[in-house]
C-alpha cells in the first residue's frame, strides 16, 4: 500500500482492524509518508475506521489519499472524529446502497451455506415422507424401505473424505457448489428410476455423494472466515438450515404428493437446488477472502484453481498428517461421539414419519405434519445454544469446557425422552409427540458442541477432520437405518428397533466425550 499525504504536519491515527485476529495500530502521518508503508497488508482490503483530531476537511483529504492495492480505491472506509468538529459522528466515504454492498464477506457466505443446507435437507427428508406411498405402490416391506433409505448414505459415508480434502484444496465455496448441482440432479431423476430398484438406488447414492461434501465444505469456509467468538453462532446457523429445511420439507411434502403425487417433491426440490447454483454464480465477492488458517509452510491456507496438476493433489493429499490425526485422543473422541449422535439422528430422521403413521395411527399429513415439530423446535434451540456458548466463551469460559457442557445436553436430553417413549406409561400420542419434540429439539445443542470442535482444535484441517468423523458417522445411517427397518420386521417393536440403540449409543457418547475431548488448538505435523 502506498500513500500520498497532503498534510504538511504530523497527525496520529488508531487503525483498528475488521478481524479480531488482527492488533490495533498507532500511527502518524509521518510513518505513513513512505513508498512501502507495512501498517496495512497489500493483499488484503483493509476495512478500517481513522480515528483523528482534525477538521472534516482535512479528513477527508487524507482518506483520499490513501491508495488501496494501489488503486484509488476507499471503499468500506468509515472515518470518525474524536474531536468536536466531527460531533462524533461516522461517516461512510461511499455509499451504502444496496444495503448488502458493504455486508461482511464472511456473512455472505454464511448465509448461502445456510440456504444450501436448507435445500440439502430438503432433498433429504422427502423420500421419508415419500417412501410411504411408494412402499404401498411397489409393495415394499420395511427391511426394503429401509434399504431404500439407507442407500443415500453410501455415497454420504464416501464422499466426507474427498470432500473434506477437496475442501482444504480448492476451498470450500467451490466444493459446495458442486456438491449442490449434484445432488440436486440426482434428486430429480429419482422419479424416472423408481421402477428400477438398482437404479433407485444409484440415484439415492448420487444425491448422498452431494450432500456429503457439504459439511466438509461448509467447515472449511468457517474455519477460514469467521473468528473465534463467532464461531458457534456461524457454525449453528449453517447447519441450523439443515433443521430448517427438514421443517420446510415435511411442510411441503404431503400436500405436494396429495395433490401432484409423491413424483412431485422429487421434481420440485431438485430443480430449487439447480436455481440455487445458477444464482450464485452471481453473488460476487466484494472483498479478497480472509484467511483465519493458520500455517506452516507457505501457501497452505490458500487455495488452488481447480485445473491444478495431478502432482500439485498428490502433494497436497501427502502433507496431510494422517497419522498425527490419529495418535490424537481428542481425534477419536471426536469420532466416536458423531457415530454415536448420527446413529440417533438419522434413524429417527429416517423413520420418524412412519412411526408416527403405524404406531400412533396417524395419516400421512398427519405424521407429516408432527414430524415437522422437532426440526421446527431445533431452530429455536440451536439460536440459544450458540448465544450460551459464545457467551461463555467471550466470558473467559474454557473452550473444552463449553463443548462438553453443549454436547452432553446434547445426548442426554433425547436419551432421557426416548427413554420415556419405549416404555409403556400408557401416555397419549400427543404426550410422546411433545416428549420426544424436546429431547430431539435439544440434541441441536451439539452444533454448539461436538461440530465447533473440528475447528476449535485445528482451522487448517478443520475440514478434512470434519470428512474423518463425519465418513464414521454416515455408518448408522447406511446400518442403522436399514438395521431398524429389520429389527421392525423381526421384533415389530418400535422400542427395540428404533428407541434403545440410539438410548444406547447417547448414554456412551457422553462418557467417552466427557473422559477424552478437548478444544485445545493442536499442531499436527506430517512429520511426527
Amino acid at each position: 500500500m502506498t500513500t500520498k499525504l497532503a498534510p504538511p504536519t504530523s497527525r496520529t491515527f488508531t487503525y483498528f482492524p475488521l478481524h479480531t485476529h488482527h492488533k490495533a495500530s498507532i500511527f502518524t502521518t509521518k510513518k505513513l509518508q513512505g513508498s512501502n508503508s507495512h501498517v496495512f497488508d497489500k493483499n488484503r482490503l483493509n476495512k478500517c475506521r481513522v480515528f483523528c483530531r482534525l477538521s472534516e476537511k482535512e479528513s477527508s483529504k487524507i482518506v483520499n489519499g490513501v491508495k488501496l492495492n494501489d488503486v484509488d480505491d476507499v471503499k468500506g472506509v468509515v472515518v470518525s472524529g474524536l474531536g468536536d468538529e466531527l460531533d462524533g459522528k461516522n461517516e461512510g466515504v461511499d455509499g451504502n446502497w444496496p444495503p448488502w454492498k458493504n455486508l461482511p464477506q464472511r456473512y455472505k457466505l454464511v448465509g448461502t451455506t445456510s440456504l444450501a443446507f436448507i435445500i440439502c435437507n430438503m432433498d433429504k427428508v422427502n423420500l421419508s415422507v415419500a417412501i410411504i406411498p411408494m412402499s404401498h405402490q411397489f409393495g415394499w416391506s420395511s427391511s426394503v424401505a429401509g434399504l431404500v433409505q439407507s442407500s443415500f448414505f453410501w455415497g454420504y459415508a464416501l464422499s466426507q473424505l474427498p470432500g473434506g480434502w477437496l475442501s482444504k484444496v480448492y476451498g470450500g465455496r467451490k466444493v459446495l457448489q458442486i456438491g449442490v448441482l449434484g445432488w440436486s440432479l440426482a434428486t430429480a431423476f429419482v422419479p424416472v428410476l423408481a421402477g428400477f430398484m438398482p437404479g433407485l438406488v444409484l440415484s439415492r447414492v448420487l444425491v448422498g455423494i452431494g450432500e456429503g461434501v457439504s459439511p466438509s465444505a461448509a467447515t472449511d469456509l468457517i474455519a477460514r472466515y469467521v473468528p473465534l467468538e463467532e464461531r458457534s453462532r456461524a457454525v449453528s446457523f449453517v447447519f441450523g438450515g439443515l433443521s430448517f429445511g427438514s421443517v420446510l420439507g415435511l411442510l411441503f411434502a404431503p400436500p405436494l404428493i396429495q395433490n401432484y403425487g409423491w413424483e412431485s417433491v422429487f421434481y420440485i426440490f431438485g430443480v430449487l437446488g439447480i436455481a440455487w447454483f445458477l444464482t450464485f454464480q452471481f453473488v460476487k465477492d466484494d472483498q479478497p477472502a480472509f484467511s483465519a488458517l493458520p500455517s506452516s509452510r507457505p501457501g497452505n491456507g490458500s487455495v488452488k484453481s481447480l485445473n491444478g496438476s495431478l502432482t500439485e493433489l498428490g502433494d497436497s493429499l501427502k502433507d496431510v498428517p494422517w497419522k498425527a490425526f490419529f495418535r490424537s485422543e481428542a481425534v477419536w473422541a471426536m469420532i466416536y461421539t458423531h457415530f454415536c449422535g448420527s446413529w440417533g439422528h438419522y434413524t429417527i430422521l429416517s423413520w420418524l414419519p412412519t412411526y408416527f403413521s403405524e404406531e400412533l395411527d396417524l395419516n400421512l399429513s398427519e405424521a407429516a405434519w408432527v414430524s415437522v415439530l422437532p426440526p421446527l423446535a431445533s431452530i429455536f434451540v440451536t439460536s440459544i445454544a450458540a448465544q450460551f456458548a459464545d457467551s461463555l466463551i467471550a466470558k473467559g469460559v474454557e473452550t473444552t469446557v463449553v463443548r462438553k457442557i453443549c454436547q452432553t445436553i446434547a445426548f442426554l436430553s433425547p436419551a432421557t425422552c426416548m427413554l420415556l417413549a419405549s416404555l409403556d406409561l400408557g401416555l397419549p400420542p400427543w404426550e410422546l409427540v411433545a416428549i420426544l419434540t424436546g429431547g430431539l429439539a435439544l440434541s441441536s445443542f451439539a452444533l454448539s458442541g461436538l461440530y465447533c470442535t473440528h475447528q476449535d482444535i485445528s482451522p487448517e484441517y478443520a475440514s478434512i477432520l470434519l470428512g474423518i468423523t463425519n465418513t464414521v458417522g454416515a455408518v448408522p445411517g447406511i446400518v442403522g437405518v436399514a438395521l431398524t427397518g429389520y429389527l421392525l420386521d423381526t421384533t415389530h417393536s418400535w422400542s427395540l428397533s428404533l428407541f434403545l440403540p440410539s438410548i444406547f449409543f447417547y448414554l456412551t457418547g457422553t462418557v467417552v466425550w466427557l473422559t477424552f475431548a478437548s478444544s485445545k488448538p493442536q499442531t499436527f505435523s506430517s512429520r511426527d
